[in-house]
């Protein structure tokens, strides 16, 4: 029983963490773009560089760019939930 709440411990942690990074990511880059955006000789490339990233979003939102973000952000948690299970079988089998 020790093993199995083990796995669900290291698979609920790895989902998380999955869930958390691209969004972290991806709204830091957007804030040091707006941050970057106070500089007088940036003002046009930070505009630019986060206009391409919020049309990035957009297309695998459907249209929006929240939504662009949770779709990247559910698909690094199910890439991590697999790594993780197979990380964990492997795991047990080389023991």
């Amino acid at each position: 029983m020790t093993i199995l709440r083990n796995f669900f411990r290291s698979l609920l942690l790895t989902i998380i963490l999955s869930f958390l990074t691209p969004m972290f990511l991806i709204g830091g880059v957007l804030l040091m773009l707006s941050l970057m955006g106070y500089v007088p000789g940036l003002q046009a490339v930070a505009e630019a560089i986060a206009n391409h990233i919020l049309q990035f979003l957009i297309v695998f939102g459907s249209g929006t760019a929240t939504k662009g973000m949770l779709v990247i952000s559910l698909t690094c948690v199910f890439v991590g939930a697999l790594f993780d299970t197979y990380a964990y079988y492997r795991c047990q089998i080389l023991r």
